[in-house]
């Protein structure tokens, strides 16, 4: 059963979260690269009044950067005004798009993404302890709780916010993934918390296939944790402004408890 938040916007022109493509081959994996490991840090926006309360993680997609995503906290400080957001750079610098940055490496070709799960599984894996301290520390800088933390990602940035949220030694409040899928979904008993998790995808995504959604929700709701899901209707792999307000929607309500 499939829960959706109420939807009574018009139809808006899709705003594409710049999530690059490449049609060239190149390492599955991070041992396999050369590439410098760097810390995390990228743009943040601060409350608008006062200490921050609440933080929201915005983690960008493949072979984009920080400046990507932190615009959502523009565009939701209105609902969320005692909120830090903070979004960071990927861990190293991409190879096909060397402007910008990447959680995991992915092996692509003309007709999209063909690593294989466990290539995206072990990705993950490697870049998660990196994400947890990154998080720690933001955490502990803004002298928030735990319970009082969102995370929220585009497409491999997606995938990241479930795989580490899900993971948190204090769960957050909330998840949100935009494009993004459940790497590891027959793993869900590593899960250490049951946070509510809103997922939207575009039903026309050439990159990370719609399907996903789906099989992300089954998973998550399988494991007994709430989802609320939104179908972006023949969007490919962007976000809309109706989802990006939906999503700002669910974060500002689970944190306000």
């Amino acid at each position: 059963q499939q829960n959706h938040l109420p939807t009574k916007f018009p139809d808006f022109p899709v705003h594409r979260v710049y999530q690059r493509k490449s049609f060239s081959l190149f390492a599955a994996s991070l041992k396999d690269k050369n590439m410098p490991i760097s810390p995390l840090d990228g743009p943040r926006i601060e409350p608008e009044n006062g200490a921050a309360e609440q933080l929201v993680i915005l983690l960008h997609g493949y072979g984009a950067d920080g400046a990507d995503l932190i615009a959502f906290g523009e565009q939701w400080r209105s609902i969320l005004p005692k909120a830090a957001f903070v979004s960071p750079n990927g861990p190293q610098r991409c190879d096909n798009q060397p402007m910008g940055y990447e959680w995991f490496p992915l092996r692509m070709s003309m007709y999209g993404v063909i690593s294989t799960p466990e290539e995206r599984w072990a990705g993950a894996g490697q870049a998660a302890p990196l994400l947890h301290d990154f998080i720690d520390a933001q955490l502990s800088h803004y002298g928030v709780a735990a319970e009082n933390l969102a995370i929220a990602g585009f497409s491999q940035g997606a995938m990241m916010a479930l795989h580490v949220g899900l993971r948190r030694p204090k769960p957050p409040a909330c998840i949100v993934s935009f494009s993004g899928m459940l790497l590891g979904a027959e793993r869900t008993n590593e899960f250490t918390g049951k946070p509510p998790v809103f997922l939207t995808h575009g039903s026309e995504d050439e990159v990370v296939p719609f399907d996903s959604m789906r099989l992300t929700q089954q998973a998550l709701e399988g494991a007994g944790l709430e989802v609320t899901s939104h179908v972006q209707p023949g969007v490919g792999h962007g976000i809309t402004p109706q989802a990006a307000q939906l999503g700002g929607q669910f974060i500002a309500k689970a944190l306000a408890g």
